[in-house]
């Protein structure tokens, strides 16, 4: 009798229980791997972006000026998803705006990729 009550109150994890958690584990994880650079890249893109719109000596400078600067921090930061060519300058009040969008194809495996859009622009 005191043999069934302990069968019952015992609790733990199955082998197949754990063999499924440790593959949706190992899937994010490669989610993660793939995914985690390509917005790292996004935010030193804005950086970038916003550091050259909020200079004070390329204030008054043409729009190539502004492009040049942006290749030079390109360069120093190993950005290779947009070129200086994919940035749109608008000027207001005096203070210059760039935006640039575009897209990211990540291969997860086999023939599955994911695309990521992304719109990005100086605060």
């Amino acid at each position: 009798m005191n043999l069934n009550i302990q069968r019952y109150k015992q609790r733990g994890l199955t082998l197949s229980g754990m063999l499924v958690w440790s593959i949706v584990l190992v899937l994010v994880a490669v989610l993660g791997m793939k995914v985690v650079p390509v917005y790292i890249e996004n935010a030193s893109i804005k950086k970038n972006l916003t550091a050259i719109a909020n200079d004070a000596n390329l204030k008054d400078s043409h729009a190539n000026q502004l492009r040049l600067a942006f290749t030079k921090r390109a360069q120093i930061d190993n950005i290779t998803v947009i070129a200086a060519k994919d940035i749109k300058i608008t000027r207001d009040k005096g203070q210059n705006h760039l935006s640039v969008d575009y897209s990211v194809n990540v291969p997860l495996f086999a023939n599955i990729s994911l695309q990521i859009d992304f719109e990005t622009q100086s605060d």
